[in-house]
């Protein structure tokens, strides 16, 4: 099973940011391309695992929103992007985005107070896009009821799901040592 996405992971290039390992892969980047089979794969994959019923999907950009888009198109539950420019809309909540590369803000938009949420991302890796979104969609008074991720780099998953209280479904889990990138499950 996601033989496609393993071996696409075996492959990809690892980066050093500071004292980051960054993985260059097709579903996080985009570079090298997004093989059609590679999506077909991943999105199904993701729709078989995720629960499917809310009101709606949230997807931070940039990588997520390939995953959301077709996800959305399955499952006729619409989709927001969670964006990193502020539109200054009514309702709009901004929230702060620590990763293991860089810092900004990121900001939500199109979800009401009662709405029940699904995040669907590509990758997670330090928790700190996952809990900033989870944390600014409680105070627009969504209820997260469960997050769908391509690959949990680093294992930081079921620490996450506790903290946050959410629970949190992943396709693979990888590790980085020595500059390659490894499969664990």
């Amino acid at each position: 099973m996601l033989e496609l996405l393993r071996e696409s992971f075996r492959r990809a290039k690892v980066m050093r940011v500071g004292s980051y390992d960054y993985i260059v892969h097709p579903i996080m980047d985009g570079v090298p391309a997004v093989e059609p089979e590679l999506l077909e794969e991943v999105v199904n994959a993701m729709f078989e695992i995720g629960d499917m019923d809310c009101d709606l999907l949230v997807a931070p950009e940039a990588m997520a929103l390939p995953l959301a888009a077709p996800l959305s198109m399955m499952s006729d539950i619409p989709y927001v992007a969670v964006r990193k420019r502020p539109y200054g809309l009514d309702g709009e909540v901004k929230v702060d985005q620590s990763t293991g590369y860089s810092n900004g803000a990121l900001y939500i938009n199109g979800v009401e107070d009662g709405d029940q949420v699904i995040i669907v991302d590509d990758v997670l890796s330090t928790g700190g896009t996952l809990r900033g979104i989870v944390n600014g969609l409680r105070s627009a008074g969504a209820e997260v009821l469960e997050v769908l991720v391509v690959a949990d780099k680093g294992g930081r998953a079921k620490e996450l799901e506790e903290e946050l209280d959410v629970p949190i479904k992943c396709l693979l889990r990888l590790e980085v040592r020595d500059g390659r990138v490894f499969v664990l499950d």
